[in-house]
């Protein structure tokens, strides 16, 4: 039998936030201005009306010299779209591709190569098969044009597709899906396992392996992990960051199941290093593990998913990742001085994803800075050179995109290129965001 789609994110009460901002702000703010420190803008583009951004940027460097940035979206009518950023004060939209199907979204996309892997979701797990999954995309022939070669078929009665992409070695994509022969015991809340697709063949995809949380399928023989109190936003995988330095690991963001570190070097059977639930005491909606110092540590970012911070204090911590594999909370990433007026200015604040490195891209790596998209916050980079004393070195907050519903700036991703230029898209309505900052100039390579 059908079981009844359950919400994602229920609403807390009011009274949450505001016991989190403290300083008691009013219901609502007045939409603020740009504000900044060491970090300026440098060029927009509102996408041609449709800038409603995801969490996927990707660059690809071609034969002559130009620059191509791919940026997924959010939800539809559009898919994908492809800019030419050679000049990045300049960025022109060269082409969009739209949503394959009504009622689907494609929010996360990586490049590899000449191979784009776009993440493709539906709303509802009752559409039809054949549209949920991964789509496999040729750049190598006109980077402008991306076309459709392959498509790995995720789609079935639990699932509702790819959410997340990883593809940074040329052959193996590491994704966030429901699978047509997964179960969860708890569907719409447990739905996304971590899966591994060798595209070996691009045309051609097949499952390379796939770990899920104990006790979250229908069968397991461990019980099911006790479930947030409140908010709960399911025992399912988010992003997972695979280095090919390191091809062994996988670092996954598990939402209110916490922090995973697997072993992969057998890639039909995953085994867990280390699990870590941080909620309770933390706020959950663990997103994404970002290893620096070689592993020693690891950020971990806490999706914010309500707006006016009703669930809680969205923050990113730094984990010192021990020989034995014992992760412990080190240190939490400070909060704005104006965290209150955040709070109910609009939207969601808090945190959300954080640069990851992509090392077969043109892309800037830092083991000192932090850098990170945060809704209604803009972009922040932290110095963690002492990671157990980490402190904000700069922001930039756009002011409140005209046509948004959030009434202000809701910086989904952020990403930064070698050149040390730092793109970012709004949630709803801004497009794409490009800036500079003296922090990130300083420590490119």
């Amino acid at each position: 039998m059908r079981v009844p789609r359950r919400p994602l994110f229920p609403v807390l009460s009011l009274a949450s936030a505001l016991a989190f901002a403290s300083a008691g702000p009013p219901a609502v703010a007045a939409a603020a201005a740009v504000e900044s420190r060491n970090m300026t803008l440098i060029a927009h583009n509102d996408l041609n009306g449709s800038g409603n951004l995801g969490e996927g940027f990707a660059e690809l460097k071609t034969r002559d010299g130009r620059r191509i940035l791919y940026a997924a979206h959010e939800s539809g009518p559009r898919c994908l779209s492809v800019l030419d950023v050679t000049e990045p004060r300049a960025p022109r939209l060269l082409r969009q591709l739209d949503i394959p199907e009504a009622n689907t979204r494609c929010n996360s996309l990586d490049l590899s190569g000449h191979v784009l892997a776009v993440a493709n979701q539906v709303n509802d797990e009752t559409q039809p098969g054949g549209i949920a999954g991964l789509r496999i995309f040729d750049v190598g022939g006109d980077p402008a044009a991306p076309e459709q070669i392959g498509f790995f078929d995720t789609s079935g009665p639990f699932s509702r597709g790819v959410h997340f992409v990883w593809f940074a070695d040329g052959r193996y994509a590491h994704i966030s899906s429901g699978m047509p022969d997964f179960q969860p015991r708890r569907p719409d809340l447990d739905d996304q396992i971590y899966v591994i697709v060798d595209l070996k063949n691009p045309r051609r995809p097949v499952e390379a392996g796939r770990w899920w949380w104990p006790g979250t399928r229908v069968g397991d023989a461990a019980p099911l992990p006790t479930p947030n109190t409140g908010l709960d936003s399911g025992c399912r995988s988010h992003n997972t960051d695979v280095f090919p330095d390191r091809p062994d690991r996988a670092y996954i963001g598990y939402i209110d199941c916490g922090l995973a570190t697997l072993d992969i070097s057998d890639l039909a059977h995953p085994k867990p290093i280390a699990m870590f639930d941080d909620s309770p005491p933390g706020p959950g909606f663990t997103h994404t593990l970002q290893p620096i110092r070689g592993g020693r540590y690891i950020v971990a970012t806490h999706e914010a998913v309500e707006d006016n911070c009703t669930d809680g204090d969205k923050r990113d911590d730094l984990y010192q990742n021990t020989p034995r594999s014992t992760l412990t909370r080190i240190a939490t990433l400070p909060a704005p001085d104006n965290t209150a007026e955040l709070c109910a200015r609009g939207g969601r604040f808090g945190a959300h994803n954080i640069f990851e490195h992509t090392p077969d891209e043109p892309t800037w790596w830092s083991d000192r800075i932090v850098i990170g998209s945060f809704f209604n916050g803009g972009v922040r980079a932290y110095d963690v050179s002492d990671p157990f004393r980490p402190r904000e070195a700069a922001f930039y907050v756009p002011e409140a995109p005209a046509g948004s519903p959030a009434g202000a700036i809701q910086i989904n991703d952020v990403y930064v290129d070698d050149r040390g230029v730092i793109f970012a898209g709004d949630r709803f309505a801004g497009g794409l965001y490009v800036m500079r900052s003296p922090v990130i100039d300083r420590s490119l390579r």
